[in-house]
């Protein structure tokens, strides 16, 4: 019924405060108007494996999006979308529908980033990497969504495939000028450099943060600030 619609979320660059890419985050917008978040109908597709049909509408939306801006030569950022770890047992099927959403469109692939939790690896790594793989041939990016929500994400981090690393908005949770995430964080970037990834910060909501995260070389922050 197209209740489902997508919103953009702003990644802006600590740099220059420019928006320099977003996630697409789905609602359901109920006839009457009424919204429900993905917490409330996100667990119930998955569990009936019907998410993977979520994902692919979504996935046609941000290039339908991105596509009506290209044909009007507007400016256009990278938009980001997440990837369910149902996906895990139909590899070919999702790499197969990506392309064919690249070429209807005709869109420069370096205009998608596919996030991947590591709730989506943490039982299928192998698996995983292969879809990972899979994705950047097509030339799209992969980011690793949530880091630091779990405790693999140290061990499986060198073997992973991927370009950003985004850092779970649990690390500014309890943020103070003297709290413990003023160790990680920075220790968190500063390794991610090293592995020449892009580095994003979740769930940044006041402007004392974004001043630390531009001091310790974070690239880009995500979250209701802005």
């Amino acid at each position: 019924n197209k209740e489902f619609v997508v919103y953009l979320q702003p990644k802006v660059n600590l740099k220059n405060n420019a928006i320099d890419g977003a996630e697409a985050l789905v609602r359901w917008k109920k006839k009457d108007g009424t919204i429900i978040y993905p917490n409330d109908f996100i667990p119930v597709f998955e569990k009936n494996k019907t998410i993977t049909l979520l994902d692919y509408y979504v996935y046609a939306e941000v290039c339908k999006y991105l596509a009506g801006k290209l044909k009007n030569e507007e400016e256009m950022v990278c938009i980001s979308v997440n990837v369910s770890r149902v996906h895990l047992y139909s590899i070919r099927q999702m790499v197969s529908y990506v392309r064919s959403l690249l070429n209807k469109y005709k869109l420069p692939p370096e205009l998608l980033e596919f996030e991947l939790t590591e709730t989506v690896f943490i039982d299928k790594v192998d698996d995983t990497i292969l879809l990972m793989n899979e994705l950047r041939k097509l030339g799209v990016k992969v980011s690793l969504d949530d880091f630091g929500s779990g405790y693999s994400s140290l061990n499986v981090l060198t073997k992973l495939p991927i370009d950003v690393l985004k850092l779970d908005k649990d690390f500014l949770k309890d943020f103070e000028m003297d709290s413990e995430e003023k160790i990680i964080i920075p220790s968190i970037v500063d390794m991610a450099k090293k592995m020449k990834l892009s580095v994003v910060c979740e769930g940044v909501e006041t402007n004392e943060q974004v001043k630390f995260l531009r001091e310790v070389g974070c690239d880009y922050a995500q979250g209701y600030y802005y």
